[in-house]
Parts: C-alpha cells; sequence; structure tokens
C-alpha cells in the first residue's frame, strides 16, 4: 500500500472510530473511563474454554484482530503489545492482551494455541464461528477483505492459500467493558505503556 492509500485508510479509519465512539491515544480524551461503546463477545480461547467479555471485567483488555498467517504486521503488532504490557511493570497485572482471528478457518484452537505462545505469556487467542468475529469486528471498525496471489497464471492457488487485508489498530477498553482509545499500527510499546498508564492511574 502507498503511502497516500495507508494516509487515506488511516483518516477513513478514524472517522469511523469517532462514529463508533472511539477516540484516537493521540487525543484528548473526554472519557473518564466509563465509554459508553460497547463490544460483549463469545469466542472459544486456545484452550479450547468458552470465554466472554465478562470474564475479564474489573480489567483493561488490550485486543488486536488479525490473523496467523499473517507476515508482518499482525507478529508486529502482538509484539509490541507484549512489549507494553512488560513496560508496565506491576500494573501490567491490570492489563489483559488479547487476540482475536479474523480468519477462523484456519486459525483453530490448536493454531491459536500453538501461535500465542510465541507472544506474551498471558496472551489470549480467541476465535470462533466467522460470523460471530464479523459482527464483533464491525463494532471495533475493524475491516477485513479475504485476497489471493497467483504466483503463476497457470495455476491456481489451494483454497486456504490466501491472505487477509485488514485494519491494523490495537484496542485498549476499560474495566467496565467501555472502549477508551486505539493505538494505529506504528505506535511503539512506550507510548502505548504510557498511555495506559494514565487510564490506569484516572481508575485508581
Amino acid at each position: 500500500m502507498s503511502i497516500i492509500g495507508f494516509r487515506t485508510t488511516s483518516i477513513a479509519f478514524a472517522a469511523a472510530m469517532v462514529v463508533l465512539g472511539w477516540q484516537s491515544s493521540g487525543s484528548d480524551w473526554a472519557t473518564d473511563g466509563k465509554a459508553e461503546n460497547r463490544a460483549p463477545f463469545s469466542l472459544i480461547d486456545q484452550t479450547g474454554r468458552t470465554v466472554t467479555d465478562r470474564d475479564f471485567a474489573g480489567r483493561f483488555m488490550l485486543i488486536f484482530f488479525g490473523y496467523t498467517h499473517c507476515p508482518d504486521i499482525c507478529p508486529t503488532h502482538l509484539s509490541v503489545m507484549s512489549d507494553a504490557v512488560d513496560m508496565l511493570g506491576d500494573d501490567g497485572d491490570a492489563v489483559q492482551p488479547i487476540f482475536i482471528t479474523i480468519d477462523p478457518a484456519r486459525d483453530t484452537v490448536a493454531v491459536m494455541a500453538d501461535y500465542v505462545k510465541h507472544f506474551h505469556p498471558r496472551l489470549v487467542g480467541l476465535t470462533g464461528p466467522q460470523a460471530q468475529i464479523n459482527a464483533l469486528g464491525k463494532l471495533y471498525g475493524v475491516r477485513s477483505d479475504k485476497y489471493r496471489v497467483e504466483e503463476e497464471a497457470d495455476v491456481a492457488p489451494a483454497d486456504d492459500e490466501y491472505f487477509m487485508d485488514h485494519t491494523g489498530a490495537t484496542y485498549l477498553v476499560g474495566p467496565d467493558g467501555g472502549g477508551l482509545t486505539y493505538f494505529l499500527h506504528g505506535v511503539p510499546a512506550e507510548d502505548i505503556a504510557a498511555t495506559i498508564k494514565q487510564f490506569i492511574d484516572r481508575a485508581s
């Protein structure tokens, strides 16, 4: 994607997030930690257990939507997310990092279990029915499109050989389940940790 294309996409995303009640990490927050934009969910974690947003009540959730076959943006985001939680020290215990797949057809429980272990030790990986994930992603302003790259004109790719073009943002949800802010691709772990720290201090 070109720089112009990325900026255009980022502007459109930011505009959509305003409509949904989210504010970027660079804005002056109007929220007091009790935002009204809520996105409840019931999905399956990497152990095969059904979990809901209520299981994380009382903690901040740091959420990223992606997929395990992602070649670059997803592992980068998850690494930055992990670093940010670690940088918080003891305050990091109040933050639950969560990875939600947008590609449940390939990202089964077993695949998610193998993938999340490469990042933060407390990272929860969630999968489930595509329809539920699509509905949840819509509440977060997540866009995703499947596309294929044919290496040879006369060779059709296998059904499971494809990529997902998707929104690259990490979302911070408050202890009451209300969305607080989001971090676009490229925001360093230090800035994410500093922003989360401010919200933790406000909540204490």
